[in-house]
């Protein structure tokens, strides 16, 4: 349990269910109550998705395309730094976003738009960022087989992915009530902290990844 307890606190800002909460507040604002449930649903059986995809397949990707480990903290780093200063400095949500201008104007030609993989799923909660880390926290977990058992690293993802997508949907389900209780300032210096912790992540992760590059030149590093 403690490697799921780590992993869901390493995961829980990088996901940062808030941002899907905000989008979903604005651009489902016209949604009936079952639709709005049903999109839900969807959203967290894709983030689920994504997410095993990410930590069984990811691997593979990066063979294919010749992708080195070191190479993928440092771009995951600056991915995940990306993210945490524009959750630290927040400009607007949605035209930071563009898949949330295609649903906006669906809404207006008064469709109903289908929110669910895009932009609350991806990039919302399981985004590059989300993907990036899965990716290299498996390639550290698999280089290292004599900490962890094998069933282990095999079961702890289920867990840790399954426990992000229940908290993903209680946030979105209960939105509307969770912004009422926190408020628009409440909701803001959350977003703002988990804005800081991945700023420090990403590098760390940027670092490491140096860290991995000079030692394999068997440069010393300064």
């Amino acid at each position: 349990m403690g490697l799921v307890g780590v992993g869901l606190l390493l995961m829980l800002p990088l996901a940062n269910p808030l941002t899907s909460m905000s989008l979903l507040m604005a651009l489902g604002k016209s949604f009936t109550e079952e639709e709005r449930n049903r999109q839900i649903n969807q959203a967290t059986g894709y983030v689920i998705g994504i997410m095993l995809v990410a930590y069984y397949g990811g691997n593979l990707v990066m063979d294919a395309f010749g992708i080195s480990i070191p190479g993928l903290r440092i771009a995951g780093g600056l991915i995940v730094s990306y993210i945490g200063f524009s959750m630290l400095f927040p400009n607007n949500t949605l035209d930071s976003i563009p898949e949330a201008d295609q649903t906006a104007d669906a809404i207006r030609r008064r469709e109903t738009p289908n929110i669910a993989f895009v932009p609350l799923a991806l990039p919302g909660t399981a985004g590059p960022g989300t993907i990036a880390m899965i990716i290299s926290a498996t390639s550290t977990l698999k280089a290292s087989p004599e900490v962890y058992p094998v069933w282990v690293v095999l079961l702890s993802p289920l867990l840790i992915f399954f426990t992000l997508g229940g908290i993903f949907w209680i946030c979105l389900r209960s939105s509307k009530q969770l912004v009422t209780l926190a408020g628009p300032g409440g909701i803001e210096a959350i977003s703002r902290i988990m804005g800081f912790m991945l700023i420090c992540m990403g590098v760390q992760f940027v670092i490491n990844g140096i860290v991995e590059i000079t030692t394999s030149l068997h440069i010393p590093p300064q």
